[in-house]
Parts: C-alpha cells; structure tokens; sequence
C-alpha cells in the first residue's frame, strides 16, 4: 500500500486528490495537509467526505512528511514546492508537484511570468514533466515530477500530434479556451464571485497569461523548433471543464483520412485520450468528473488551416487525476488504476 501526503488538500486539486485517492485500492492517504484548516476535520471543510474521511488536517511540514509517506502532492500555489523541497527530502520520497514551479526548464523564464523567485532552480532539470501521453517512459523512473497546468494538458494534447508530424505552421498557431470557474481555485476572489461570473463570458490574461511559456515550450520539443503563439482563456459559467479551440495554417494539402491517421498514431493506444468520430466536436460535459481527454478536428479547405479542438475536466485529467495517473506509473501501477471514471451526466 503506497502511503500517500497531500499538502493542500482542501484547495479544489486537493479536494479531487482526495476523491480519487480514497477509491484507489493501492494508496492511503495518511496526510491530510492544509494551512488554512489545521486540525479541523477534513470532512468538516468538504461535507462530502462525511463518514468517508475522518482524519483532521495537518500542516505542510514537508520535512516531517517525507519520513511518513511514499509520495507526497503538493497542490499549492506557486513558489511553496520549490520552497519546501530538498535533497534530503527527494531521498526519501517521492513528490508530485501540481503547481508550476518546476514545469518550465528555464528559471528566467518562470521567474519573468511567475513574478517570483525560483527558490531551488537545482531541481529544475532533473523534474520530468508528467504528461504521460509523451513522457511515460520518464515518468516511471522520477522522483519529481511537474504535474502539467490544465489549460496545457489540453492545449497540448490536442495540438501533439501535427506538431510531432509537422503538419502545421507553428508560427500561426493560436489557440482559444475556456475554463470553468474551479481552474481559478478555492480562495475568495472578487471576479469569480456568483454575480461577477454568471451569465458572462470573459477573456482574461490576454496575452499574459502564465501557461503560454508551458504550452511553447512542449509544444516546441514536438516540432523540434522554438514555438511562440497566442493563448486567450476564458472564464465561462460553469463549475468544470476545459475546452480547447486551436487554429494553424497547415504546411501541406491533407485529406481527413491522413490527419485522422496520424492522431491514431499517438493516441489509438492510450487509455485516456478518445479521438472521436467524423464530425463530432468535443464538449466538457462527456468528460466532466473523468480523467479522459476527447480530441478532433476538421479542415478547413478555404482558409488552408486546421481547426482542432480538446476538452477535459480540468479538475481531474487537467490537475488531479494526471497526478494520480503519474503516481501510478511512478511506483509500477496499472496506469489507470482509481481513474476509470465514467464521465458523469448531466
């Protein structure tokens, strides 16, 4: 049984982390870390884990953790990872950290969009980046993985396989999304109150926002080729979901059956990403409570581009259950082990 940390549990991620490792049959959750909530009870902060969870919640000693546990997931702002961490600690467990502080291999560059400075650049290159579609084999052998953002991991996946392949001009690459309000986190913040969020739709960090440098820089390694694009997010009203609408100019005339073939390549074999049919457009309700990423595409023969498009749950497959999925791979467990979720509907 792999003995299992959390240090922000009662943050949205946190909270997914704890679903999902309660049902998993080869992990216990023996620390339930929150400096918000110290030793209230963790079912007293999510009313859903009653009778389910009855341990209180701890502080984020990292120090004290890594005697206790196999792994350790910090679904923390950015800044508290890098803060905490050490050889001492990486000696003795293993950690899977779900902010951005070791994402981006070069410090300059997340200290430049983070506006923060990076407190242990020495781990930075040893991290492997945990999208598992394209770094399993990385995975398997870390002590410290970067869980990806949730507006990267469906930016990314949607977009690999033509960047792999070379399909598409990455320098007219630009992708529109939009984001569920739970992406934002738990804390009170005036523009994701009820009034400000219902019946609108915004775009925010324009051309600022923090999972571009991300996105380039995976995407990059796919075309072998330094990557600059435009990523809009969006805030929608709603709980869940991540939706992914991305455009490129393609390099050569392509018919469905050659683009369809080159997403099989990548993905026929993976559990959780679902290419689907002719015509069918992915939408965050099918994968909402699942680990699942629905990905498609369609030609536009007019215009010379391709319009490609993902969705996921940004909850889980975006945060949560990617971190779970890279555990799995990390300690020689069925990947999929605790995340055949059923998509819930409606």
């Amino acid at each position: 049984m792999i003995k299992v940390g959390i240090i922000g549990s009662t943050g949205y991620a946190g909270g997914e982390l704890v679903r999902i490792l309660t049902a998993h049959k080869d992990a216990e959750i023996i620390w339930y870390g929150s400096r918000s909530y110290i030793d209230r009870k963790y079912a007293d902060v999510y009313q859903n884990m009653f009778q389910i969870v009855d341990a209180v919640c701890m502080d984020d000693n990292m120090d004290e953790l890594a005697e206790q546990v196999d792994v350790i997931f910090t679904a923390t702002p950015q800044g508290l990872c890098a803060s905490l961490v050490s050889e001492a600690v990486l000696s003795k467990v293993k950690i899977i950290d779900l902010s951005a502080d070791f994402r981006i291999k070069d410090v300059s560059v997340y200290e430049e969009w983070y506006g923060i400075e990076h407190k242990s650049p020495q781990f930075i290159e040893e991290a492997v980046y945990g999208l598992c579609e394209i770094n399993r084999e990385d995975v398997k052998k870390a002590r410290l993985v970067a869980n990806p953002g949730c507006y990267t991991t469906c930016s990314i996946l949607t977009a690999y396989p033509l960047a792999k392949e070379g399909l598409i001009d990455m320098s007219t690459l630009i992708i529109d999304a939009k984001s569920g309000t739970s992406g934002a986190g738990r804390g009170a913040k005036l523009p994701n109150l009820y009034c400000e969020v219902n019946e609108n739709i915004k775009a925010y960090g324009v051309a600022t926002h923090r999972h571009t440098p991300e996105i380039e820089e995976q995407l990059g390694y796919a075309a072998g080729e330094d990557v600059v694009l435009n990523f809009t997010p969006h805030l929608v009203p709603m709980n869940r979901g991540i939706l992914a609408t991305e455009y490129a100019k393609l390099l050569k005339d392509v018919t469905y059956e050659e683009v369809k073939a080159v997403y099989d390549k990548y993905y026929a074999d993976e559990k959780f990403v679902r290419v689907l049919d002719e015509g069918v457009c992915p939408e965050t309700k099918w994968v909402e409570g699942s680990n699942y990423v629905d990905v498609n595409f369609k030609i536009d023969n007019r215009t010379g581009r391709i319009i490609m498009m993902g969705a996921i749950d940004n909850l889980v497959k975006g945060a949560a259950g990617q971190a779970v999925q890279n555990m799995n791979l990390m300690f020689g467990l069925k990947e999929s082990e605790g995340l055949e979720l059923v998509p819930s509907f409606p």
